[in-house]
């Protein structure tokens, strides 16, 4: 019977994958368990590797690290595969605000933390997991502990000791928190509902628009100087009827418009009534007029799929002057877009076609169109955006003060460079398409193998320190630094930036970048207000997290 006890007890690498493939197994099995409709989800892999761990369970010290570093880096990197083609836009129409009331919560709870280790006078590695236990960040756990082991040569189980008990009440805090606000300010969710829907700005995406042309600047006009003329415009006109023929045309580059010639344009919102007074008038006619029964051609819908196409842009190929058709919309990421010539494609986009049926099955063929090759994991971005975070976070940089040179380490560098590649990738050729459920397994196995890992580690201390070593006022301190940044941001939020509640809780949930919260908050709603909020605050609130934790080991550790 030696190789069971090999297998349960010894060093090998089939123990060491043995352990920890029970320990995320049961801890995904418990965490589907929900208390008051709360969840901790993949929370209980941590508490499961520190059960295992305090009844004498290990994995080699160097194996561990090795999985624990591994799982934090796909972890972060996907995050920021997700979070990324939205980063920059984040900070525009309200997107400056949410992020500036994100950033006040994570600033308010450094201080809140800082403050009480000069008067608790816990230790600053301490400290710094009960911060990242409170407000439910794993990144900044692993930030912490990678910048202590660059200073010291060794590791400090405190860390993670700390995180562990603070974070079932950071959980149950941000709830908490915005159960608070709703019955402060008595939030009544079908009067935020119809105040969301009057708020809802799709300026930006592509509406459909008929009009006669009325405008004598505008008659005997080519298209192609219509365009020139409204440069700075987003639009593109796709059909015609003309007065004389009494038929409904391609439009292309040479297009003439005529006085009371009707015209279909995509166009946005915003550059709606520009176009309407430039042109002429608009009329109502349903979008089947456009299209009769009798017509040869049709709109279709195709996938772009062909990788050389990425970084393209759509008038680079000459589409509508070599096979008749028009493009225009494309669809990325559920956001229609007018699809004007400068637009740069990506894998993933979904563009709307119109021509004739043969010249649309030509295009198809260009374009890719292939669901099958759409599937495929495109690990060579993945791989090489990983090798450049692992770099970009081996940099030290020196600030004045610091005595130690900083590194954005393996969690902050890999996430930067996920979020920039995901973003503008595309240009230099790179595919950065990944399907939402590949991008969701490597961020669930990257998180489960961390928890694992810091669990195992941290067990053999944990009922210690919850017992002898000052536990429980632990999580106190924990709670909080959960509550008061959230309640003091939350209140100026709703008070005076006028927030809807929806919007509100969205921002709470991702300004301590807590899954569960985010859950609970979109039960709430009914919609996807929290989770567009949580998605906005979110890049920016976690590169905070990881910074501010490293920060905190780096400058106040002594």
């Amino acid at each position: 019977m030696e190789w069971i006890k090999e297998l349960l007890w010894g060093e090998g690498i089939g123990h060491s994958l043995l352990l920890l493939a029970f320990t995320v197994a049961a801890g995904i099995q418990l965490g589907k368990i929900k208390v008051f409709g709360i969840s901790l989800g993949v929370t209980w892999v941590l508490f499961v590797g520190i059960m295992l761990g305090h009844f004498g369970f290990s994995i080699n010290p160097a194996v561990i690290h090795f999985f624990q570093e591994f799982g934090l880096i796909l972890f972060v990197y996907s995050v920021g595969m997700q979070v990324g083609p939205g980063f920059f836009s984040s900070f525009k129409r309200g997107g400056m605000t949410l992020n500036g009331l994100a950033c006040g919560i994570v600033f308010l709870g450094v201080a809140t933390a800082l403050v009480i280790h000069f008067v608790a006078g816990i230790p600053i590695p301490t400290m710094v997991g009960i911060l990242s236990g409170a407000v439910t960040n794993t990144p900044g756990l692993g930030a912490a502990q990678q910048a202590y082991t660059d200073m010291t040569g060794s590791a400090d189980e405190s860390i993670a000791l700390g995180y562990a008990v603070a974070y079932p009440l950071g959980v149950i805090g941000i709830i908490l928190a915005m159960l608070f606000i709703r019955y402060v300010f008595h939030v009544g969710f079908d009067d935020e509902a119809k105040k969301l829907e009057a708020e809802n700005d799709t300026h930006a995406e592509a509406i459909p628009v008929s009009l006669i042309v009325k405008n004598p600047a505008v008659f005997k006009k080519k298209v192609m100087e219509l365009a020139a003329l409204l440069e700075h415009r987003e639009f593109v006109i796709s059909r015609i009827w003309r007065k004389a023929t009494n038929k409904v045309e391609i439009v292309a580059g040479n297009t003439v418009l005529q006085e009371d010639d009707k015209i279909f344009v995509i166009t946005t919102e915003h550059d709606a009534e520009t176009i309407k007074t430039f042109i002429g008038e608009e009329i109502q006619m349903d979008r089947k007029q456009w299209i009769p029964a009798e017509s040869q051609f049709v709109s279709r819908r195709i996938l772009v799929t062909r990788p050389e196409l990425t970084g393209r842009r759509l008038g680079d190929l000459q589409l509508r002057r070599l096979h008749g058709i028009n493009v225009t919309r494309v669809n990325r990421a559920g956001l229609e877009l007018v699809a004007t010539q400068h637009l740069q494609l990506q894998v993933g986009d979904r563009v709307t076609v119109v021509g004739s049926e043969l010249a649309v099955d030509k295009v198809s063929a260009i374009l890719g169109n292939s669901m099958k090759r759409l599937n495929e994991p495109n690990l060579i971005t993945i791989f090489i955006g990983i090798a450049l975070g692992i770099i970009l976070g081996s940099i030290p940089f020196s600030v004045p003060g610091i005595p130690q040179p900083i590194k954005l380490g393996l969690a902050g560098g890999p996430l930067i460079v996920a979020i920039l590649i995901s973003r503008f990738g595309y240009r230099y050729r790179l595919v950065t398409y990944t399907t939402q459920s590949a991008n969701l397994m490597l961020r669930e196995i990257g998180i489960t193998i961390f928890l694992a890992c810091v669990g195992l580690n941290a067990g053999s201390g944990f009922i210690d320190t919850i017992v002898n070593k000052g536990g429980v006022t632990w999580i106190g301190y924990g709670f909080i630094i959960t509550m008061l940044p959230l309640l003091v941001i939350g209140l100026i939020g709703r008070y005076y930036c006028k927030l809807n509640y929806f919007t509100l809780i969205g921002l709470l949930a991702g300004s301590t970048t807590d899954p569960p919260a985010l859950a609970y908050a979109n039960a709430t709603a009914g919609n996807d207000a929290p989770a567009v909020s949580y998605a906005t605050v979110y890049p920016l609130t976690m590169f905070l997290r990881v910074l501010t934790a490293q920060l905190m080991i780096l400058f106040f550790y002594t």
